[in-house]
């Protein structure tokens, strides 16, 4: 399950990395652009699911109670202290955000999109590094 967990945190850096790239690029840019924006929404996606299957693998590993919703993944993670409670409520949220990017894709608000990859992108590191603490102790 290590070796998993590891490859999955290698396949975050790599989505967070492109993610990083775009960070520059103005609201407006982004809105004006269908191939950047659809690129920045897909980006997101994988990178927030790399981060949900990692979490439920960890769950697996441990035998934790199976989390309910994508963000009680999170959350979970937090009860067991392999994330700091106040990160996993503050990281939780971008649980629903995967849900509007593969599901409400249409209704996909620029602004919100915008804000999150100015302002959440360093919570996948933060993500990582916790998990990566999480496997040097097993």
């Amino acid at each position: 399950m290590k070796e998993m967990i590891t490859k999955k945190l290698e396949e975050l850096k790599y989505y967070v990395g492109i993610l990083e790239s775009y960070k520059d690029k103005s609201e407006e840019e982004i809105s004006d652009d269908v191939t950047l924006r659809g690129a920045i929404e897909r980006y997101l996606q994988v990178a927030i699911e790399c981060a949900l299957d990692i979490g439920e693998m960890v769950i697996s590993s441990e035998g934790l109670r199976k989390a309910d919703t994508y963000k009680d993944v999170i959350l979970r993670l937090g009860e067991a202290g392999v994330l700091e409670k106040d990160f996993a409520e503050r990281f939780s949220p971008a649980a629903g955000f995967r849900n509007i990017l593969v599901h409400h894709y249409a209704e996909i608000n620029i602004k919100d999109m915008y804000l999150f990859l100015q302002g959440n992108i360093d919570d996948f590191s933060e993500f990582a590094l916790a998990i990566g603490k999480y496997l040097k102790g097993k």
